[in-house]
């Protein structure tokens, strides 16, 4: 299995990158990872920001459609997205001026992730923000 995000990387996203997390494909349906994961992102300090076509309120946190409606700065974007969709969401991400880029557990596009990383944005794919938090100690 190739890693998308060394340690060092995934420690620097989770501690040092900021605490405004945009989850992208975050809504209301408890079910999904994107909601379960969000609670344990707020649980940790994180602010999340719902990002889902809905632009429904989660967790206490207004929604917002794409995001480019964002009205504030963004500091690491979550991406709960196909992985046919998931690089467009990463190119998005370095337009709003992230400082990084995680794909969730299954989601992998290996030309967005070269693409975030030579424009200098922090990047892990393929890896689950709430299993590594706790990790850190």
């Amino acid at each position: 299995m190739t890693n998308y995000g060394d340690e060092a990387t995934v420690r620097e996203i989770l501690t040092r990158s900021g605490d405004t997390w945009a989850v992208v494909g975050l809504s209301n349906n408890t079910a999904r990872a994107a909601y379960g994961v969000a609670q344990v992102l707020q649980r940790y300090g994180k602010r999340i920001v719902p990002v889902h076509p809905k632009a429904e309120t989660v967790l206490g946190e207004p929604g917002y459609a794409s995001l480019s409606e964002i009205p504030f700065p963004v500091d690491v974007v979550d991406v709960f997205v196909n992985s046919s969709l998931a690089g467009e969401v990463a190119d998005q991400a370095v337009a709003a001026g992230a400082k990084a880029v995680w794909f969730q557990l299954g989601v992998v596009d290996e030309a967005a992730y070269g693409r975030t990383r030579a424009a200098g944005v922090s990047m892990v794919m393929d890896r689950c923000p709430a299993i590594e938090i706790p990790r850190l100690g």
